[in-house]
């Protein structure tokens, strides 16, 4: 695969990318490395199935991928105590083996204590303002408006994490934004300089405002969930007719569905046009504007999702 489809490949369904340039200089290496981190607390949701499956793309792309399980991070985070943690990073570990990505999965714990990695949060904590550490937390946070000193240690770690994963992008949904810009403002500070890949985050199934959040009953799904629970959770969805613009349904097929099984087949009684077969998220899109039945797009929707998590809820076990 040549640089120009490589690059097209990481670059679908991003929200953003810094810069591209950078990121076109990055694909020239023999074998250039991406990491994305993760909180273990709780499991794996759809929002961070779209994460995991940019890093596909990547690992298509010819990437070493590196998945980070940040038991610290999850545990400055106020996320559960360090037993809990522990237990939730087992799961992971089980979640992504299920998946089948080929990553190395790489535990916070791991490097986080050495005294370079240590040396390097100072010089960071040194350079950053409390308001900016703030900024950075407020789409990541649990209740930030009773931010913990151990939050504010967050965004500066997850900027030295990029270095001392010795990554050449660090890959995240929109509300990594913040605190990657940290790290990329702060590159002279850490020797080590990086491209920021972002993806959309999806709506909360429960409509406009939110982000998709497997806490709140009937905001999001994980992958996990048995085939009755996604059925149910997909059936009561916010999923306005002839609406594009933040409808959760759609933003599952684009960022999930299409990418893993390449079309969608939606069931219609043949009063209403009978079956259709869509061979691209465009055409959905377009099918949608022109009447399809939400009801027929949720059906299926909800069909497609079961294959893609049934492997998984699998494996897991």
């Amino acid at each position: 695969m040549d640089i120009e489809k490589r690059f097209e490949l990481i670059k679908r369904n991003t929200e953003e990318i810094i810069t591209e340039e950078e990121l076109k200089e990055v694909l020239e290496k023999k074998k250039p490395g991406v990491y994305c981190g993760y909180e273990p607390s709780g499991p794996m949701h759809l929002g961070h199935f779209v994460t995991i499956t940019k890093l596909m793309d990547f690992e298509k792309a010819g990437f070493k991928v590196k998945v980070l399980l940040a038991d610290i991070h999850a545990f400055l985070n106020r996320k559960g105590s360090e037993k809990e943690i522990e237990k939730e990073v087992e799961n992971w570990r089980k979640t992504v083996k299920a998946i089948g990505l080929n990553a190395e999965i790489v535990l916070g714990s791991s490097f986080q204590f050495n005294k370079d990695y240590q040396l390097d949060v100072m010089r960071l904590a040194q350079a950053s303002t409390i308001n900016r550490g703030l900024r950075s937390m407020q789409e990541i946070a649990r209740d930030v408006e009773h931010a913990t000193i151990s939050q504010l240690l967050y965004p500066i770690m997850q900027a030295a994490d990029i270095k001392h994963l010795g990554c050449d992008v660090a890959e995240g949904g929109m509300e990594q934004r913040k605190v990657h810009m940290i790290a990329k403002d702060m590159k002279e500070i850490l020797k080590h300089d990086f491209v920021a890949v972002h993806t959309p985050l999806i709506t909360s199934f429960k409509g406009p405002g939110e982000k998709m959040s497997k806490s709140i009953p009937g905001s999001g799904l994980s992958v996990t969930d048995s085939q009755e629970e996604i059925r149910k959770t997909i059936k009561n969805a916010y999923c306005p007719e002839k609406i594009i613009q933040n409808n959760p349904i759609l933003q599952v097929s684009k960022l999930i569905i299409f990418p893993h099984l390449k079309k969608m087949k939606i069931g219609r009684d043949r009063k209403f046009g009978g079956d259709i077969e869509l061979e691209s998220y465009e055409k959905l899109e377009k099918a949608y504007l022109l009447g399809l039945h939400p009801l027929d797009l949720k059906n299926s929707v909800a069909e497609h999702l079961e294959k893609i998590i049934s492997p998984i809820r699998k494996n897991w076990k």
